[in-house]
C-alpha cells in the first residue's frame, strides 16, 4: 500500500507541473497575470507534492507540508482579486 501512495504523490506532482507549464504557455501568449499566479500556484502543489513523498511526515507533523497547498490557493485568490480589480479599473481586461 505504501508504494501506491508514493506512486500517486508523483503522478499529482507530475500532473501539477504539466498544468504549470500549460499556464506559462498561455501566460506568454496572452501576457494574463492570472495565467501566472495560476502556474505559480500549480508548481506550489507540485512541490507539496514532491514534499510529501520525500519526507512521509508523520501525522503529528504532516501539517507543515500542507502550508504549500496554503501558499497555492493563496495566490489563486491574489490572482483572481487582480484580474478583477484590473477589469474595474477600466485597463485593457488582458493585460
Amino acid at each position: 500500500m505504501e508504494e501506491m501512495k508514493f506512486f500517486l504523490w508523483g503522478t499529482l506532482a507530475s500532473a501539477c507541473l504539466v498544468a504549470c507549464l500549460l499556464f506559462i504557455r498561455y501566460w506568454s501568449l496572452a501576457c494574463d497575470r492570472l495565467f501566472l499566479f495560476f502556474a505559480l500556484a500549480f508548481l506550489a502543489l507540485s512541490a507539496n507534492w514532491v514534499a510529501l513523498a520525500i519526507t512521509d511526515p508523520p501525522v503529528e507533523t504532516g501539517h507543515y507540508v500542507y502550508l504549500l497547498r496554503l501558499v497555492a490557493f493563496s495566490l489563486i485568490i491574489v490572482g483572481i482579486v487582480d484580474k478583477n480589480r484590473r477589469d474595474r479599473a477600466g485597463r485593457d481586461p488582458g493585460r
